[in-house]
């Protein structure tokens, strides 16, 4: 088991109501914290990780198999020019 902080932003944030927490995985993986993420928050959360990305390290990444560490962000589809 790992601990990682997990800090949400924009639709991230609301899907969890919350701003941040510390979460334990089993695999400590961008798809494990999906997997956890949408069990715990449902479809809203599903939405975010699915089209959204995830900082890990200071390195953005979809990559389902990066492992994690420390602290990630969830960070929810952005639009912008």
């Amino acid at each position: 088991m790992a601990e990682v902080l997990v800090r949400y932003f924009a639709a991230a944030e609301e899907a969890a109501g919350r701003p941040e927490e510390r979460v334990e995985l089993a695999s400590a993986t961008v798809g494990g914290l999906q997997a956890e993420l949408v069990a715990r928050y449902g479809e809203a959360m599903e939405r975010v990780v699915r089209s959204g990305s995830f900082l890990v390290g200071g390195v953005v990444s979809r990559d389902p198999s990066r492992e994690l560490t420390g602290t990630v962000d969830v960070l929810p589809p952005f639009a912008g020019g």
